[in-house]
């Protein structure tokens, strides 16, 4: 049995998403929260609170036990991106991307025995 959540057009770049995505996967869901306080980077914000909803998930909906819960999935994925302009110089604009996110974490049971 699985728990999964997700997050939708988070804006951040998914590059710097996945630097932190990377560092939880496989682990305990009670250590991933522990790295992600402990790592001082924007993405771990809502990837906590995501890793967190997941948990949750599991518990209330598939009633699994929280403290035998690890990350089995944790992806992100690229998602829309704003496009503005910037001033320069002679009457020109050079354009910004500010790009966005889509969060995926997958929780799982780990078997006994």
């Amino acid at each position: 049995m699985e728990a999964k959540a997700t997050a939708k057009f988070v804006r951040i770049a998914p590059r710097k998403a996945r630097e932190v995505v990377d560092m939880i996967r496989g682990k305990d869901v009670t250590e991933a929260l522990g790295i992600l306080q402990l790592t001082s980077k924007r993405a771990t914000q809502p990837i906590e609170k995501l890793v967190k909803s997941a948990q949750a998930n599991a518990e209330n909906n598939f009633e699994m036990d929280p403290d035998s819960l690890f990350i089995s999935e944790c992806y992100v994925d690229e998602g829309p991106t704003l496009k503005r302009f910037r001033p320069r110089a002679m009457g020109r604009a050079t354009q910004i991307n500010k790009r966005t996110s889509h969060l995926t974490v997958v929780v799982k049971e780990k078997k006994e025995g």
